[in-house]
């Protein structure tokens, strides 16, 4: 991923914090151990080892027993450890009640990282461990994990690990986090209620997943539940059901849905005018820009120095991946993000019936402390393109308006678009006529 890192990118402000950082680390000292969160020498806004402590140490005590008794959100995890033997098994929390909040990301509209580090290290992750392809296998635990992703309310379940649960809350790039975890000996839950439009394709082995995927999406389900669904092997032909790991389900389904209204937006006329969409959330600072062109699609990130996927640069890190009109054969360097932000935008283009060329910019700040997963990505974009936008005359204009609400200057999103130079720099047959 190095090499897709902007090699120019612009200077953070270096002060002592990053000169002791840079005498620690060749001296072989470990940062955290002396800074203690006391004197934020990583530079971040607050110390990620004690939100993390925080939170854990609050969950430990309500799960301190190999016996949990709650109700699933409804939720479950598929782990890509060992593929193709991986871990299966539920999300539950210590406690009963309505606990479908923590686990629809769709509806988090006005959560902080705070809020979602507290809900979400409540879930324990029960693992048991199966290979991909038994799917089909006479097993309660594989039986009741698929029943939990097809349930849409949430299931008082029952679970008895081998052990305590343990380890720190767990985070990723793609995936939601999650709270401590043990293997599973014994599992039970109560009569689950299926989302009936969910169950229908469940039943239907002769349905291709595709087909299945966006069937549900075009009835309203939201997409999440449609992940978690494709992950236990829910859908497509009997013989090629497999569990997918979380991880990857979640890009599978957004690279899918997103492809599919894609083949409608280049059916569809140019929109006639410039378009500059402007959203915050979670330290994340998002541009969409919509140009009056054929299909071509780009997102590009800046991470500043001390954010998630930059702790220890002492330069914003800028990479991009793109695609043009014909669309791109291998997988985005930029992994999930890129497709999920591409089905946002997609969305956006369907329901008006027209055809644009989109690029996303992101400026992820250093308030952006930990990962929160790819939903992040598509429920930003889908927010930004919601509200109104900066109508422009020209390229000029919208870069204009980049230089007014990013941080970063113009001319280094330009230096890292491919879109960007193409339109500025690539002479048209128009001109010539």
């Amino acid at each position: 991923m190095q090499k897709f890192f902007n090699r120019g990118a612009s200077d953070s402000i270096v002060g002592s914090r990053q000169l002791r950082f840079d005498v620690e680390k060749k001296s072989g000292f470990n940062l955290c151990v002396l800074c203690r969160g006391t004197k934020m020498l990583c530079g971040k806004e607050r110390c990620p080892v004690l939100v993390r402590f925080y939170h854990y140490s609050k969950v430990k005590t309500l799960v301190d027993d190999v016996i949990l008794d709650g109700s699933s959100p409804p939720s479950v995890f598929i782990g890509r450890i060992g593929y193709p033997k991986v871990a299966i098994g539920p999300l539950v929390p210590p406690y009963h009640g309505d606990t479908s909040y923590i686990d629809i990301p769709e509806i988090w509209d006005d959560v902080s990282i705070d809020d979602i580090i507290r809900f979400r290290s409540q879930l324990v992750r029960g693992k048991y461990i199966v290979n991909v392809k038994d799917v089909e296998r006479s097993d309660r635990i594989i039986e009741f994990t698929r029943e939990l992703a097809l349930s849409k309310d949430p299931v008082d379940t029952e679970v008895l690990f081998e052990k305590k649960p343990h380890g720190r809350i767990a985070f990723y790039d793609d995936a939601q986090p999650h709270g401590p975890s043990a293997p599973i000996r014994y599992m039970d839950i109560s009569n689950p209620k299926y989302d009936h439009r969910i169950e229908k394709a469940f039943y239907d082995t002769d349905m291709k997943a595709k087909d299945a995927i966006m069937e549900l999406y075009k009835k309203g389900v939201m997409i999440s539940r449609i992940q978690k669904a494709f992950s236990v092997g829910a859908f497509g032909e009997k013989k090629y059901r497999r569990f997918v790991p979380t991880r990857w389900s979640i890009t599978a389904v957004d690279s899918i849905i997103g492809e599919e209204l894609l083949k409608n937006t280049k059916t569809y006329p140019l929109i006639n005018e410039y378009r500059v969409y402007k959203f915050k959330k979670l330290d994340n600072r998002w541009v969409i820009i919509f140009l009056p062109t054929t299909w071509r699609y780009e997102l590009i990130e800046a991470w500043y120095p001390k954010t998630t996927w930059n702790p220890y640069g002492s330069k914003i890190a800028m990479f991009n991946s793109y695609e043009f009109y014909n669309g791109r054969k291998d997988y985005a360097e930029i992994g999930g993000c890129y497709y999920a932000a591409r089905l946002a935008v997609n969305e956006k283009l369907n329901q008006e019936r027209r055809q644009a060329g989109v690029i996303v910019l992101r400026e992820a700040h250093p308030g952006y402390i930990l990962p929160v997963g790819v939903w992040n990505v598509r429920e930003a974009v889908r927010s930004a393109l919601k509200r109104g936008y900066k109508k422009c005359e020209s390229l000029r204009e919208v870069l204009e308006e980049v230089k007014g609400f990013m941080d970063i200057p113009v001319e280094r999103w330009i230096k890292n678009s491919a879109i960007l130079k193409d339109l500025l720099l690539q002479r048209r047959l128009e001109e010539f006529r």
